[in-house]
């Protein structure tokens, strides 16, 4: 008796745990009515035991178009997921943009219309593009302040998040210049970048909870002059389905 007594507790002790209040997720309702959502909020609900559920009124909010991460695409339209500063908003996006978030997206296959793909097409910046800044530099300061989390290049391609997009990946998205243009205002980097003369002093009641980004103006240019000339990755066509 004690030794399935036991058995029990662990396997309770091994259920995620649905106390927490479900969060909603709004989306427009081409993504609704396609079944999307069924497919992969339990599947996300039961990895992380965090409730996720439609809702008109949610407070993760799926758009046609910016702010916010791009997570999927279908019929030439991406869908970019806006988070508020919460941890388990964070753990969901992070969820989306992973390998496995990727895959459970592309497993559904919806009983009419395209399909969905978590792969973004190559985007080519114009050629006459020019980015003025040191790219030699920019090269340095995206491995000292980007490199703990970001794959930047060869040089660190075995230390990056696994959850964290690579700058490779990063250049191939259609806003790639918009997106580090305004990194520092993207979630997590609010919470442990300061940029001298444009973001506000940290709160002394909440301070950065890791050692501090601290950069300049110019150190941002010659970051964006770097990635505009490195390769973006070749994430290939979207699945299809038969």
């Amino acid at each position: 008796m004690r030794f399935v007594l036991l058995c029990l507790s662990f396997a309770l002790s091994a259920t995620p745990s649905w106390s927490q209040e479900a969060l909603g997720l709004a989306a427009p309702a081409e993504v609704e009515d396609s079944g999307l959502l069924q497919h992969i909020l339990p599947r996300f609900s039961l990895k992380t035991g965090i409730r996720v559920i439609a809702s008109d009124t949610g407070v993760l909010v799926l758009e046609t178009s910016p702010p916010g991460d791009p997570v999927f695409t279908r019929n030439g339209v991406i869908y970019h997921l806006r988070i508020q500063d919460d941890a388990r908003h964070e753990r969901f996006r992070d969820w989306l943009l992973s390998d496995i978030g990727k895959n459970t997206v592309e497993s559904f296959a919806p009983d009419q219309g395209a399909p969905f793909s978590a792969r973004f097409e190559t985007a080519t910046a114009p050629e006459d593009t020019v980015v003025d800044g040191d790219a030699a530099l920019g090269a340095e300061l995206s491995m000292t302040h980007c490199g703990r989390c970001h794959v930047i290049g060869p040089q660190n391609r075995m230390n990056g998040l696994g959850s964290t997009p690579s700058f490779a990946v990063l250049r191939a998205m259609p806003d790639w210049s918009e997106r580090f243009e305004a990194f520092f205002a993207l979630n997590p980097h609010p919470a442990f970048t300061q940029i001298d003369g444009l973001t506000l002093p940290f709160d002394p009641e909440r301070p950065s909870p890791i050692h501090p980004v601290e950069m300049t103006l110019d150190d941002l240019e010659a970051i964006l002059a770097f990635v505009s000339a490195i390769s973006a990755a070749d994430l290939g066509a979207p699945l299809q389905f038969q």
